[in-house]
């Protein structure tokens, strides 16, 4: 087994915080609901441009709203 960097965020968190729904979100940064229902859930990692795009929208740090864990992956 080798260790891998496993993107997360706290969008969940912090959009709750700001009483935001999905779809709310999703309108303030431009894309569907779906697409922020998948990043919430780690089923979809941003692009640099989203995830910068989604710090600023709920005015948190990027490195606030996004961290790695470390994860095994077996080989084969």
């Amino acid at each position: 087994m080798k260790n891998e960097l496993i993107l997360k965020n706290k969008i969940k968190k912090y959009r709750s915080e700001k009483k935001l729904s999905q779809q709310e979100l999703a309108d303030i940064v431009g894309v569907s609901r779906n697409t922020i229902s998948s990043l919430e859930t780690g089923q979809y990692e941003p692009t640099a441009k989203l995830a910068f795009v989604l710090a600023i929208a709920l005015d948190k740090k990027f490195e606030d709203l996004f961290y790695f864990e470390k994860g095994d992956v077996k080989n084969g």
